[in-house]
């Protein structure tokens, strides 16, 4: 039975961050698409903490914005704080971050896909793929309705045989209040993939009305805040709303150890693998005994709301426990719960079964992104539903594939992580894991991918032409420093504040700019650089895109050129039906991982585990390189 009188293109099954990005992406560059979720009030639902970007994640949101999606946008328009990270490093670390208003993010990804052309809804839960052959020809949902689609794409966040589980108590469920997703997993696994469990947490949410801010420490944000997006639809905040730092103790570390034999983590309820880089208040204080505080983040979960998330205090332990321990830290000794914490244990598919386009090697058509990838994150998920999105799109036109490599985005390396090493832990993105994050900036996302994703049809005119005319004006502005000198006079009193050599004569504005005492305050205090900024009107990107060009243009040549070198074997393509059982010279074990990964180029060969370089050069020479 079904009431739906036409074959959708794509199907995204699943509100999450990754569904709202594969949805959007697949309308946007031209397919009808239809979003199947469980509840379309909780579209965007930020299950876990309120906010967008981070280490290497900031990244990743601007990798989104610059090809056409929507998480940048969404961000911004729903922030109460920006804070651009660690820019006391070098730019290849800056990572954007912002506070959001949880209401209001949900809202506005609601209200953004629904002015979304090509874009159909449909609320029900999925609990089954039709499956002819080796090809998916659409979904089916728990009331019987058949829904045909030329390509299916799972965004089942932590929805699949979700079990949630508090203390000794535990249930089933997606998120608290809402039941878990039952069927698919079953069928996955009749149909030869591969399934594993993991865990993830979240911790309480409490009422700010209780809480003693006056015994906390103020984290506002940035005094000039910047953006996510490189549109001209958003502006950044003019008011912020601070957060909040505080404290656990050794009092704290007691209480909460009382109830360790009550922890579905060590008495074997859990016996999943849950995020190493984001671990559970009572994971922390057993594995760093030595430690006898950790910090607690105390975040607002809105402009107007009174409830705060506890960032920090992840955890699954009894609420009383919870409570009782809670209450011993500073400014919380009067806290009163919105809600406990807990943990979720969910299935998920390891994700050397896919291609790099997201598809799954087992059935042509069918995508997978987000958590059931095993990866943990909400910028991590979206990236990945934009990916499935354009791809599902491009199949479904007979275009070729959209493939982001790992020297054009963290996307890419994200990506071709997965699918080549696989995960057995919830994978975090962080900027250690490119090895190109100098090339990689989250200022020059644009650059990276706009036009390619505007020669596919997704990125919009508009975007390409701000795309031109930034580039323009940061070179522009170079090429100003690089003609126009300055003298001793303007220049010694601004070198001698910053204890740097003084000039003896007239020089050009590069060789000052280029010191590494002087930065782009200091260049803005001389006359010529205020008057040359104000009469073109430029803004802080652009100004900052010409200082990095300037003062680190030797780090990103030199990077430039080996990526470009290592580019070589990323062109020696490997035939899909390669058989490397014929390779006797190849490792027992390189063997057995390369027809299990199916890498497409030896570069993606020599990246999977176990296949050593003595391998790689068999291959090179069996393959006539």
């Amino acid at each position: 039975m079904s009431f739906f009188d036409q074959t959708y293109d794509v199907i995204v099954v699943g509100g999450g961050h990754a569904g709202c990005e594969a949805a959007a992406a697949a309308a946007n560059t031209g397919s009808s698409t239809l979003l199947v979720t469980m509840n379309l009030q909780n579209i965007a639902q930020m299950s876990c903490n309120p906010a967008m970007g981070g280490i290497a994640k900031g990244q990743i949101v601007r990798e989104i914005d610059a090809m056409g999606g929507y998480s940048g946008i969404v961000s911004d328009r729903t922030a109460i704080q920006f804070k651009m990270l660690n820019k006391s490093k070098g730019p290849a670390m800056w990572s954007p971050r912002v506070q959001s208003d949880r209401m209001r993010f949900a809202e506005e990804w609601r209200l953004m896909l629904e002015n979304t052309p090509n874009l159909d809804f449909y609320q029900e839960m999925v609990n089954g793929l039709l499956v002819e052959g080796d090809r998916v020809t659409g979904v089916r949902t728990s009331l019987g309705i058949e829904i045909k689609a030329k390509s299916v794409i799972l965004t089942n966040g932590t929805f699949l045989n979700g079990l949630i589980h508090i203390g000794d108590k535990q249930f089933g469920g997606g998120r608290a209040g809402e039941r878990n997703s039952t069927g698919i997993t079953e069928q996955l696994i009749d149909l030869g993939f591969d399934s594993g469990r993991m865990k993830t947490g979240t911790p309480p949410r409490v009422d700010g009305r209780s809480l003693d801010f006056s015994k906390m420490i103020e984290q506002p944000g940035d005094d000039n805040p910047q953006k996510f997006s490189y549109s001209n639809v958003t502006k950044p905040l003019t008011n912020q709303r601070s957060c909040q730092m505080s404290y656990t103790s050794p009092e704290v570390h007691d209480l909460l150890r009382e109830g360790f034999d009550r922890s579905p983590m060590f008495n074997g309820r859990i016996q999943s693998t849950g995020p190493r880089y984001c671990p559970s208040i009572e994971d922390k204080i057993n594995r760093f005994a030595d430690k006898d505080r950790h910090q607690l983040f105390v975040e607002p979960e809105g402009w107007n709301t009174i409830e705060y998330y506890v960032n920090g205090f992840s955890t699954s332990l009894p609420e009383e426990v919870q409570f009782k321990a809670l209450r011993q830290v500073a400014g919380f000794e009067n806290v009163k719960f919105f809600r406990p914490g807990y943990a979720i244990e969910y299935d998920y598919f390891p994700p050397t079964q896919l291609r790099h386009t997201l598809e799954t090697k087992l059935v042509s058509g069918l995508y997978f992104a987000g958590q059931i990838n095993g990866t943990t994150g909400y910028e991590e998920a979206a990236s990945q539903g934009l990916v499935a999105g354009v791809n599902a799109s491009l199949k479904v036109q007979e275009k070729d594939p959209f493939i982001l490599k790992r020297d054009e985005a963290y996307i890419g390396v994200l990506v071709d992580d997965l699918i080549t090493k696989g995960t057995k832990e919830p994978y975090r993105m962080f900027t250690s894991r490119a090895e190109y994050r100098t090339l990689l900036r989250q200022d020059n996302a644009d650059s990276r991918l706009t036009p390619l994703s505007h020669a596919i049809g997704f990125a919009n005119d508009e975007r390409m032409r701000a795309l031109e005319q930034k580039e323009s004006e940061a070179q522009s502005l170079v090429d100003f420093f690089n003609t126009t000198s300055i003298a001793p006079e303007e220049a010694n009193p601004v070198l001698a504040e910053k204890g740097t050599t003084p000039m003896k004569q007239s020089d050009k504005m590069v060789k000052i700019f280029s010191r590494p005492q002087i930065d782009l305050n200091d260049m803005l205090s001389f006359n010529d650089v205020k008057d040359y900024v104000a009469e073109h009107n430029l803004d802080i990107e652009v100004l900052e895109q010409a200082e990095i060009r300037i003062k680190y243009s030797g780090y990103i040549a030199k990077e430039k050129a080996n990526a470009d070198k290592l580019q070589r074997l990323e062109n020696i393509k490997i035939p899909a039906d390669f058989d490397y059982t014929k390779l006797k010279s190849l490792s027992y074990e390189a063997r057995e991982k390369l027809t299990k990964i199916q890498p497409t180029t030896i570069s993606q060969a020599s990246r999977v585990s176990g296949v050593s370089p003595s391998d790689i050069s068999v291959m090179l020479v069996y393959m006539g390189r």
